[in-house]
């Protein structure tokens, strides 16, 4: 009786992540690898979920994101591929470069809902989809295109890429540096301009 109500528990939790998914907008072949439901219970699932009042969601085809590239693009991107990155972390979906195992099987698509879950409550018009999000997962889980580091000045997490030239800065300690770099500048035009003028 107890083998039989853990693996009930189990395939209703399979099939809540799957609506999620659904919900997130999540490819087929994504639902599946995260899910191990067949193709045939998912489609079924989203007839259901259709004719239980859901809201129609779009059924992407194709494959699913694949360039890593993406999370660097703007300092946005950035910013909240860290946020999601450090909230993977608290949930133990990524280990932030620490020598552990990550959650495995149905808790960790479980804790893919919950961390994408937490990003967009935190973040008012997320920029990261969530396919993106599972690429970030997958690519930062590799750690070979994309790794989890800190910043050198603050030690807040980022995301960075290990084959960069220059160590990664936050943005803020970025604009702060920035900043610094820009006051002995304004401090030598405005001298230049005084000793132009000829004011002592």
């Amino acid at each position: 009786m107890r083998i039989s109500d853990d693996r009930y528990s189990r395939d209703r939790l399979r099939l809540d992540i799957a609506m999620h998914f659904i919900r997130y907008e999540a490819r087929t072949h994504t639902t599946r690898q995260w899910t191990g439901l067949t193709d045939d219970r998912i489609r079924k699932l989203y007839r259901a979920y259709l004719q239980d009042g859901g809201r129609r969601v779009p059924r992407h085809r194709g494959k699913s994101p694949r360039q890593s590239a993406f999370f660097m693009r703007t300092s946005r991107l950035r910013q909240e591929a860290a946020a999601l990155a450090s909230i993977c972390c608290l949930l133990g979906l990524l280990d932030g470069g620490r020598e552990t195992r990550p959650a495995a099987g149905v808790a960790r698509a479980a804790a893919l809902c919950q961390a994408y879950e937490t990003y967009r409550s935190l973040v008012s018009m997320p920029a990261i989809s969530f396919e993106h999000a599972v690429l970030l997962v997958e690519t930062l889980a590799r750690g070979q295109e994309l790794r989890c580091g800190g910043c050198p000045d603050c030690g807040v997490l980022l995301v960075t890429d290990p084959y960069a030239l220059r160590p990664a800065r936050c943005v803020r300690c970025s604009d702060t540096e920035a900043a610094d770099c820009a006051a002995p500048a304004r401090h030598r035009s405005r001298a230049a301009q005084l000793a132009g003028s000829g004011h002592p």
